[in-house]
C-alpha cells in the first residue's frame, strides 16, 4: 500500500455534498458513501478532521436576502451544520470510525465543545473529528471556518470536496470551453476572483502557505488517491 503524503488533513464538505440528488436536506445513502471514503482514508493512516457547511439545509445570506435579520440567519446557519456533522458521524460509527463532534456553538446533548487542545487529542487517538458551528460567529462562512480549524490544529492541507473536479476559468455548466486548472497561486485566485472558497478563507491560507486541493468528492476513491500523491483535481499555493 502506497504511504500517505499527508499526516493531518481537514476535509471541507458543503452542505449540498450531504444532500445528494435531493438537491436539499439530507441524504443518508450519501452519507454513508462519504463514510466510506473517509473511512477508506483513516485506514491509511492519516489524521482528519472535517468542517461541513448547512447549506442544504439554511444559508445566511439567502435567508437575509428573504428579510430575515442577517446574525439570526447566520446562527440558524450554524446550526444547520451541526445537524450535518451528526447526520455524517453517525454514518462514520456505523463504518466502525471511532469520531468525535466538537461545536463551535454549545450543544452539550450532541457535541463536545471546540476546544483546540481537545480536537489535537483526539486527532492524535485516531478519531475522526467533525467540528460544526462555524466559527461560531456570525458573518463568517464554514470555508473560512474550515481554514481556521485547519491551522488552529496543524492541518497540512486543506481537502475541498465538490460537485466539480477542480477549479476552472468559469462555469463548466455553462460553458463547454471551460478550462480546469492544474494549479493555482493563492494570488491568482484573489486577482481573478475565482470561486474556490471566500476571500477570507483564501487569504487565510495564503498568509499562512497552506495549500488547497479542490476535487470531486463523489468520485469513489478520489479523497484516498489524493493522500497517495495522486494529481486529482486543482491545487492552490503559494
Amino acid at each position: 500500500m502506497p504511504k500517505p503524503v499527508f499526516r493531518r488533513i481537514l476535509l471541507k464538505l458543503s452542505g449540498e455534498i450531504l444532500s445528494g440528488n435531493q438537491g436539499y436536506g439530507v441524504d443518508p445513502v450519501k452519507a454513508i458513501e462519504l463514510a466510506k471514503e473517509v473511512k477508506n482514508a483513516r485506514e491509511k493512516g492519516v489524521e482528519i478532521g472535517i468542517v461541513v457547511g448547512g447549506g442544504n439545509i439554511i444559508r445566511g445570506e439567502m435567508a437575509e436576502h428573504r428579510g430575515m435579520d442577517r446574525v439570526s440567519a447566520d446562527y440558524l446557519g450554524m446550526l444547520a451544520t451541526i445537524i450535518n456533522a451528526i447526520t455524517l458521524q453517525d454514518a462514520l460509527e456505523k463504518e466502525g470510525c471511532e469520531t468525535r463532534t466538537l461545536s463551535a456553538i454549545g450543544i452539550s446533548q450532541l457535541a463536545e465543545p471546540y476546544i483546540r487542545r481537545r480536537a489535537i487529542r483526539h486527532l492524535e487517538k485516531g478519531r475522526v473529528i467533525i467540528i460544526a458551528g462555524g466559527t461560531g460567529n456570525p458573518y463568517f462562512s464554514t470555508d473560512t471556518a474550515a481554514v481556521l480549524r485547519a491551522t488552529e490544529t496543524e492541518a497540512e492541507v486543506v481537502l475541498k470536496g465538490t460537485k466539480v473536479n477542480g477549479v476552472y476559468d468559469k462555469d463548466p455548466k455553462k460553458y463547454d470551453d471551460a478550462q480546469r486548472f492544474d494549479t493555482l497561486s493563492f494570488q491568482k485566485v484573489i486577482e481573478d476572483g475565482l470561486r474556490v472558497m471566500d476571500l477570507t478563507a483564501v487569504t487565510l491560507c495564503k498568509e499562512n502557505n497552506l495549500p488547497i486541493i479542490v476535487f470531486d468528492i463523489n468520485q469513489s476513491g478520489n479523497l484516498g488517491r489524493i493522500l497517495t500523491g495522486e494529481k486529482i483535481g486543482t491545487i492552490i499555493r503559494g
